[in-house]
């Protein structure tokens, strides 16, 4: 009997056979593996929010440190310099205690309390922005030394709480991808053993005949491929309409105005990517794994 090798229109339709024919396993493996990666791409997007977020506050927060009451103006425009040498710091823009109060009052305009205030009852002040926000708690210690800084204003709690969000959400979306990619590639050999287990004396009279082991083990590659993709693509929209319902609830709470959400849009591509293959990784290497042990007849 001559076997058609590379005959892969028969291959995709005996892996769709074998996904009819154990519907119940199939469904429970494409419905594990989408719950799989729907929780690793949740935990992928929180991170990546974070990451986003914290760039947004590099970009627009600043440390502001205020001079010494003792210096006079000249004496305090002498501190750029030392600022400036502090290794974080990206720029500093001195504002005089005029310029704060012009500032002020403009800003508290509505309110005749706060105008014609005098403006000794400000200090000279350097707004700073950092390069990374990441060393903000180092780069306020610094600052805090140099002579003439008498006080330093940052939000070192926002911050913080930002970066320890971020790297958590990393840290618990790596080790979900190990975990997750494991119960799924174990879901899809069992899926793959049911199918082989029932066409064993199948194989078994294939072998017999001449069938090469590569020509018995497509079918079943096909089958976890086609189960892992279809996953994937399911898992994708669910995920794009959780994100979507999401970032619908966090645009109508002024609560978390703080936090920058990124356009799903502008990820699409790369989670359909990841997403896909990771759903042909763990279909594929699933069979493969499972349909070893069958061909030793």
């Amino acid at each position: 009997m001559k076997m058609k090798k590379y005959n892969f229109g028969y291959f995709f339709k005996e892996g769709i056979r074998g996904i009819f024919l154990h519907g119940l396993m199939s469904s429970a493996a494409v419905c594990s593996i989408v719950a799989c990666l729907l929780i690793m791409g949740s935990f992928t997007l929180v991170a990546v929010n974070m990451n986003a977020t914290l760039s947004k506050m590099e970009q627009e927060n600043e440390i502001i440190a205020y001079v010494d009451e003792s210096l006079t103006l000249d004496q305090a425009k002498t501190l750029e310099a030392n600022l400036k040498a502090v290794p974080n710091v990206l720029s500093c823009t001195f504002v005089s205690r005029d310029d704060a109060m012009k500032d002020f009052a403009a800003e508290k305009q509505e309110n005749s309390l706060f105008q014609n205030l005098p403006s000794k009852i400000l200090r000279h002040r350097y707004h700073i922005r950092m390069k990374n926000i990441e060393q903000m708690n180092a780069t306020v210690s610094q600052i805090k030394q140099i002579k003439g800084i008498s006080s330093v204003s940052a939000l070192l709690d926002i911050s913080k709480g930002f970066i320890t969000v971020r790297n958590i959400a990393g840290g618990v979306a790596v080790i979900l991808i190990v975990v997750l990619l494991v119960i799924s590639v174990f879901i899809i050999s069992n899926t793959t053993r049911m199918a082989t287990f029932s066409r064993r004396e199948e194989i078994a009279i294939m072998k017999m005949v001449g069938a090469t082991n590569w020509f018995i083990r497509w079918p079943f590659i096909y089958e976890g491929l086609i189960l892992g993709v279809f996953a994937a693509i399911v898992a994708f929209f669910l995920q794009w309409g959780i994100y979507d319902a999401i970032v619908a609830a966090i645009s109508r709470s002024d609560t978390m105005s703080l936090f920058v959400v990124l356009p799903f849009q502008h990820m699409a591509l790369s989670v359909v990517e990841i997403f896909i293959a990771t759903g042909f990784l763990v279909g594929v290497g699933g069979s493969m794994m499972t349909i070893r042990k069958f061909l030793r007849v």
